[in-house]
């Protein structure tokens, strides 16, 4: 048993060791933008990490008719020291279409993150999530549409 812990206990030092050396020494070429770096006690280098500010994170829309379309922009700003990469964005909803900046945004500079709702048989209190992935820590940030959608006339 002895043996097993000492091993597994290398095997950790070196992967530590591993991905210390592998990280690319510019913090802003894209290689070391997609790992989340590391100190060398294994913790998250919150100081080489981008950082996401949004503006705000939830949109009303207010009241809208069924089967409008609701489109907004997500201002936000890298308050991080290295560029900003957006990888990803996902809805709670087929109904909800996210759409990312395909440049990394620099330190201190601003970004948009549009997102369309349709409201096609949509219809009452609506509240629609965006989960957004990115080089930062933690990974995941959320952003909500809100409204009410009437019915439309038949």
């Amino acid at each position: 048993m002895g043996l097993f812990i000492t091993t597994f206990a290398a095997c950790q030092s070196e992967k530590l060791t591993e991905r210390k050396l592998e990280a690319d020494p510019d913090p802003n070429s894209p290689s070391s933008m997609v790992n989340i770096p590391v100190d060398e006690n294994g913790k998250i280098d919150l100081t080489k990490v981008a950082k996401i500010e949004f503006d705000t994170i939830v949109y009303n829309f207010g009241t809208v008719k069924e089967g409008e379309l609701v489109k907004t922009d997500f201002q936000f700003t890298n308050t991080g020291p290295v560029a900003l990469i957006l990888f990803d964005a996902k809805s709670s909803c087929g109904c909800t279409v996210p759409e990312i900046p395909k440049e990394p945004i620099p330190p201190g500079e601003r970004g948009i993150l549009g997102v369309t709702f349709n409201t096609a048989s949509k219809t009452g209190r609506q509240s629609k999530t965006v989960t957004v992935t990115a080089n930062t820590v933690p990974t995941h940030t959320q952003i909500i549409l809100r409204g009410e959608v009437t019915p439309k006339l038949k």
